[in-house]
């Protein structure tokens, strides 16, 4: 018995121990627990020990925190994390989008949002993480000129928005590449390298340039480049992009430009016309600045210049045809051949006289045929006409107009002098404004308007000076001839007073006759003044024909003739009296006192 209790004591201790542990941890299936299974008490008597122990194998979360995680698993939708606590934490992949390269074992930054949800699950955000600490790694990128990856988002006006550090950032379209973009949007849903290149701390606004990366690594290359060119080579480029003024070509890592005089010996509108976007085309060196890296490139250089292939046997005198390419005031400019242009002057476009533009005759893109009037290979310049190509009107002037026949022309302009009238094509004379009309006129537009047709006679030539004097009241019955038995001198006729100035008034009498009348017979019976409109009576004093004048009295309408008549008459015979009395005094005492004088002149009186 005492060799039992030894025994059982011994014992105690052991199972003392078996009850501190797991009851059924780690022990063969015939010496499994069932009962202490059966009654949850797995762990024994120490449970709650045993749970103590274990969560300090596990981390501490709280809400919020920042931790770093390892990625345990990737699936095109879900990113598995463990961050070391009892469960592992999902994140959707999209999160991840901007690094394509994520790999199990890579080690990320989460936020816990929740440490447990309802149903146990650990709720991690890669996002949220990133964008807590992104705007310091932002300025740390931008201060330390590093490379940092963008995930491209989406397209917007102007550029892209790109995903940097969980920040949204502006990739401006210029920046993409160094060569234009066309299509943006093969670049969405793609991870690029970016240089941070602006960053506005009030706004919190950044902007990234990825052209930036592809210009330093061809920084290199162009220098080296640039310090091989040389004037007269010849190299292979392709188009990289075209504007109004030139052609850019890509050298293979350096850019050179093809100015719009150097595309084609030909005139160019637009470079458009002669190359197309990413064409591939040889061009030589013309001159290049290794300092600002510049390279002026030629096309049209590699082609023989068209006026060294014009036919030889060209000579002033020969007709050619070609097309109008420009246009200005003061002529034309046509090519005859690619490269070859030759200038149409204002001046031989048309035999008239008459100052014209050239816009007046011709427009772009007109086929004309000239004549060659000068031609100088040497300076490669050639003068055109088309008026030579037919007759010189003026040439038989005199025969086709003769003075004195009539015709029809039409009023091209007016002048204060006259009105110019076109015969014909090159064929223009002067109507001056004393041989327009019979009546007087202020201006040559109270007669005619331009455009319209007028009949004409020829007065005179200046065949010189290609001068012609024409006439049109010539071909009209003088009014005056009228006029004259009309209104006769001492008739009486009723007149509107048109106007009223210093020196009298103008009177309109029927037929729109202009005649004038004085201040002073201008007065009326009852002593009111006389104003515009007025129909008034009035007598014809003086009719000049020539002078194409008629005077007018008002005064003497109502005056008596015996009135007026009267004091004239005895003013004169007065007058008449004086003078022979003085005379006859002065005579009388002159004879007296002259002797030899005074039996000749008594002989004289008695009519011996």
């Amino acid at each position: 018995m005492e060799e039992n209790k030894t025994i059982a004591a011994e014992e105690t201790p052991a199972v003392e121990e078996k009850k501190k542990g797991f009851l059924n941890a780690s022990v063969a299936p015939e010496d499994f627990d069932w009962a202490a299974f059966e009654n949850d008490d797995v762990y024994g008597e120490d449970r709650a020990e045993v749970e103590e122990k274990y969560n300090q194998t596990l981390s501490k979360v709280s809400e919020g925190e920042v931790i770093e995680g390892t990625v345990t698993a990737i699936s095109k939708r879900e990113v598995i994390v463990n961050i070391g606590y009892k469960s592992e934490g999902v994140i959707m992949a999209p999160e991840f989008r901007y690094n394509p390269d994520l790999k199990v074992g890579d080690t990320v930054e989460v936020l816990v949002e929740n440490p447990e949800d309802r149903k146990g699950q650990l709720i991690l955000s890669h996002k949220k993480a990133r964008q807590l600490r992104s705007w310091d790694e932002v300025n740390a990128a931008f201060n330390n000129n590093e490379i940092v990856k963008g995930y491209v988002k989406t397209r917007t006006k102007g550029g892209m928005i790109v995903d940097v550090f969980g920040i949204e950032a502006f990739l401006p379209g210029s920046q993409i590449d160094i060569k234009p973009i066309r299509d943006y949007d093969q670049f969405v849903d793609t991870t690029m390298d970016f240089k941070i290149v602006k960053i506005n701390q009030e706004f919190r606004n950044v902007v990234v340039s990825h052209k930036a990366l592809i210009e330093a690594e061809l920084e290199a290359q162009k220098s080296e480049i640039i310090g091989k060119l040389e004037k007269g080579q010849v190299l292979e480029g392709t188009v990289k992009n075209i504007t109004s003024y030139g052609v850019f070509v890509d050298l293979g890592g350096v850019d050179g430009l093809i100015h719009i005089t150097d595309l084609s010996w030909g005139r160019v509108n637009h470079p458009e016309e002669v190359v197309s976007l990413d064409q591939k085309i040889n061009v030589v060196i013309l001159d290049f600045d290794e300092t600002k890296k510049r390279i002026a490139l030629g096309l049209k250089q590699l082609t023989q210049h068209p006026w060294d292939a014009l036919d030889p046997n060209l000579k002033v005198g020969d007709k050619v045809k070609g097309k109008v390419v420009l246009i200005a005031d003061y002529g034309a400019f046509v090519e005859i051949e690619p490269g070859v242009e030759g200038l149409i002057h204002v001046s031989e476009m048309s035999w008239s006289p008459r100052l014209r533009i050239a816009q007046d005759y011709l427009k772009v893109g007109d086929e004309v045929e000239a004549q060659i009037l000068s031609l100088d290979r040497e300076d490669k310049k050639m003068s055109l006409g088309i008026k030579q190509l037919t007759p010189n009107p003026w040439e038989s002037i005199r025969e086709k107009y003769p003075v004195g026949s009539k015709h029809s022309a039409t009023v091209r302009n007016i002048t204060n002098f006259g009105v110019f009238a076109e015969l014909e094509e090159g064929v223009e004379g002067l109507i001056h404004v004393s041989d327009l009309s019979w009546n007087k006129l202020k201006h040559p537009s109270e007669a005619v308007a331009a455009g319209d047709t007028i009949e004409v006679v020829i007065l005179d030539f200046d065949e010189a000076n290609h001068k012609l004097s024409l006439g049109h009241k010539q071909l009209l019955p003088n009014p005056w001839d009228e006029i004259e038995a009309k209104f006769p001198v001492g008739s009486v006729v009723e007149g509107t007073v048109a106007s009223v100035n210093d020196k009298g008034a103008v009177v309109m009498l029927e037929g729109d006759v202009e005649a004038f009348c004085f201040t002073k017979e201008l007065a009326k019976e009852d002593g009111s003044a006389v104003v515009a409109g007025e129909k008034l009576a009035f007598k014809v004093t003086d009719l000049k024909r020539n002078a194409k004048k008629i005077v007018l009295s008002h005064v003497r309408t109502y005056a008596t003739a015996e009135a007026r008549a009267e004091k004239p008459a005895s003013e004169a015979d007065l007058t008449k009296k004086a003078v022979k009395k003085l005379n006859t005094s002065i005579e009388k005492t002159t004879l007296g006192d002259i002797d030899a004088l005074a039996a000749p002149k008594d002989k004289l009186e008695k009519g011996e």
